[in-house]
C-alpha cells in the first residue's frame, strides 16, 4: 500500500484556514470572555494590556511571560544600558512583596524564572504549575507599577551589570567584534548601541534614570502578556482581569519613531586583533528590512535566502566551504527579521588548516554572487520551505518557545494572525523572489566586513588576510 505524504506547505495552508476562522471568532467576541479550550486566544484588557493564550495540555505546567515594548533602542541618548539595568532592578521588590519573596515562592514549588532585554523589548517569565499561575500574575502585576527603588540597591546592582559586561563582552573577542560591527553597520539608528550599554555610560546610570524609564514604559498599555501551557483561554481571561486588569492604564505613549538609516553607499571594514584569538573568523553584514518594515513577501524571502545560503549542514555555504573545498571549519548565514526597524543579514566563516581567512571571505562572497546572478533551484527552495515550516511545528514542543515566538512578534509590530499565517506566506515565496532580495540587499558595496585575528598575525599582511 502506498501512503500519501502531505507536504508541509499544504498542512500550513490547513492550519492557516483554522487560524483565519479563529481570528474571525476573536473579533466577534472581543467584548466577552473567550471560551476556547485548545485554540490560541487573543484579547485586550480594559487598561490596554494585550493577552495571548496558547493552550498546551500535554504537561501540567504553564509559562507566563510579560513583554514590555521598551528596549535599549528606546533609551535616552547618553543613558545606554538603562533598559537592561532596569530589568535587573525589577527583582528588588515592592512594598507588598519585599526583595527575594517572588524568587522564594517560585523556588519552593520548583518553578523557573528569568528575564531578558533586547533592542526592542524587555521580557520577564515564570514557569510553574497551573495552580500557581494566579500567584505569579499577582506578583508580576504588583511590580509593574509598585517597584521600590532605594539608593541602597542602585550602586551594588550597577556593579553587577558592569561585571556582566566585563565577562560577556570585554572578555570575549567575538562579542567585541560583534559590538563594533553593529556600531559600524548602523550609522544613525540606535541599534548601533549595544543592549548592555557602553561601559562609560553604564558607570553613570542613577536611580533617577531607572525611575524615569520605569515610569514611562512599565505600564499595562505598553505590555503584552503571553500565557502558554496547561490552561484555557477563559481561565486566563478571568485571572488576567483580576490581577493585571486592576493596574491603572498609563499615559498613552507616542508611536516608537526612531532615527532611521540614511542611504548607505560604502563598503566598510572592521578589524579586531586580540592575543586571545586562536582561530580567526570572518563575517559580513548588510542592513536588511524586518518583517515590520519590509515590502510584502520580502522578509519571508530573506528567511528562505538565509536558509538556502547558510542555514545548516545542507546549505550552500556549508557544502561548498566545509565539505567540498575543505577550507572552512564552519560557515553559515542568518537573517534577524523580528525587529521593529530594519535589521541585518549576515554571512560568516572560519578557516581550517592552512586555509587563509581571505580564501574563506572570497568563497563566501562567491556563494552570494551565485545566487544574485543565477538564483536558486526549485528543489532547494522546496527543501528550505520544508525546514522553515517544520521549525514552527517543532516549536510547539516547547511552551516557552511558543511564548517567545508570539511575544517577540507582537512586541515588534506583528499580530497573532501574522504569526498564524506565516507558514503559508513562506510557502508562496518563489525562486525569483529569493533571487530578487539577494540582488536588492546583499550589495557588496554597502556592507560591513569584520575580521577577528590573532595578535601575532595582525601585521603579517596577506598571510592573515
Amino acid at each position: 500500500m502506498t501512503r500519501a505524504v502531505i507536504h508541509p506547505c499544504f498542512r500550513a495552508f490547513a492550519l492557516t484556514m483554522l487560524a483565519l476562522q479563529a481570528f474571525m471568532t476573536w473579533e466577534a467576541a472581543a467584548a466577552e470572555a473567550p471560551r476556547g479550550e485548545s485554540e490560541i486566544g487573543n484579547f485586550v484588557l480594559s487598561n490596554g494590556m494585550e493577552v495571548v493564550v496558547i493552550p498546551d495540555h500535554r504537561a501540567p505546567t504553564v509559562t507566563q511571560m510579560v513583554w514590555y515594548k521598551a528596549g535599549n533602542a528606546d533609551e535616552p541618548s547618553g543613558k545606554s544600558g538603562i533598559a537592561h539595568f532596569l530589568e535587573h532592578l525589577m527583582f528588588k521588590g515592592t512594598k507588598k512583596h519585599p526583595a527575594g519573596e517572588f524568587d522564594a515562592r517560585i523556588a519552593e514549588i520548583g518553578g523557573e524564572e528569568n528575564a531578558f532585554t533586547s533592542s526592542d523589548y524587555t521580557a520577564f517569565y515564570q514557569t510553574v504549575t497551573p495552580e500557581a499561575l494566579e500567584t505569579m500574575m499577582e506578583f508580576e502585576a504588583d511590580r509593574m507599577r509598585h517597584l521600590v527603588l532605594k539608593d541602597a540597591v542602585i550602586v551594588p546592582e550597577r556593579d553587577v551589570i558592569l561585571q556582566e559586561r566585563r565577562s560577556r563582552v570585554e572578555d570575549n573577542p567575538e562579542e567585541l567584534l560583534e559590538e563594533e560591527m553593529r556600531a559600524t553597520l548602523y550609522q544613525n539608528h540606535p541599534y548601533r548601541v549595544p543592549v548592555i550599554g557602553w561601559m562609560h555610560e553604564m558607570e553613570q546610570l542613577s536611580r533617577g534614570d531607572a525611575v524615569a524609564f520605569y515610569d514611562r514604559y512599565y505600564v499595562p498599555n505598553n505590555a503584552i502578556l503571553v500565557v502558554a501551557g496547561d490552561v484555557d483561554t477563559g481561565t486566563v481571561w478571568w485571572l488576567a482581569n483580576k490581577t493585571y486588569g486592576a493596574v491603572p492604564r498609563g499615559q498613552d505613549l507616542p508611536e516608537r519613531v526612531r532615527p532611521q538609516e540614511p542611504e548607505q553607499n560604502t563598503k566598510r571594514t572592521v578589524v579586531l586583533t586580540d592575543p586571545r584569538v586562536t582561530v580567526p573568523s570572518f563575517r559580513k553584514s548588510w542592513v536588511a528590512p524586518s518583517y515590520r518594515t519590509t515590502e510584502p513577501g520580502e522578509a519571508e524571502a530573506l528567511d528562505l535566502l538565509s536558509e538556502i545560503l547558510g542555514g545548516g549542514t545542507r546549505s550552500r555555504i556549508y557544502q561548498e566551504l566545509v565539505v567540498k573545498q575543505g577550507i572552512a571549519s564552519s560557515g553559515g548565514a542568518y537573517f534577524q527579521g523580528r525587529s521593529l526597524d530594519p535589521s541585518s543579514f549576515t554571512i560568516y566563516g572560519s578557516p581550517r588548516g592552512d586555509a587563509t581567512i581571505k580564501a574563506v571571505e572570497d568563497a563566501l562572497d562567491a556563494e552570494v554572487r551565485k545566487i544574485i546572478e543565477a538564483g536558486v533551484t526549485d528543489v532547494e527552495l522546496a527543501k528550505a520551505k520544508n525546514r522553515l515550516v517544520r521549525s514552527m511545528i517543532f516549536a510547539r514542543d516547547s511552551q516557552r518557545g511558543m511564548a517567545n515566538i508570539y511575544g517577540e512578534a507582537l512586541a515588534t509590530g506583528s499580530t497573532v494572525y501574522d504569526v498564524q499565517v506565516w507558514p503559508l506566506k513562506v510557502c508562496t515565496v518563489t525562486a525569483t523572489e529569493v533571487q530578487a532580495v539577494a540582488r536588492k540587499y546583499l550589495n557588496p558595496d554597502r556592507s560591513v566586513a569584520g575580521y577577528l585575528l590573532p595578535r601575532e598575525t595582525a601585521t603579517s599582511g596577506d598571510k592573515s588576510r
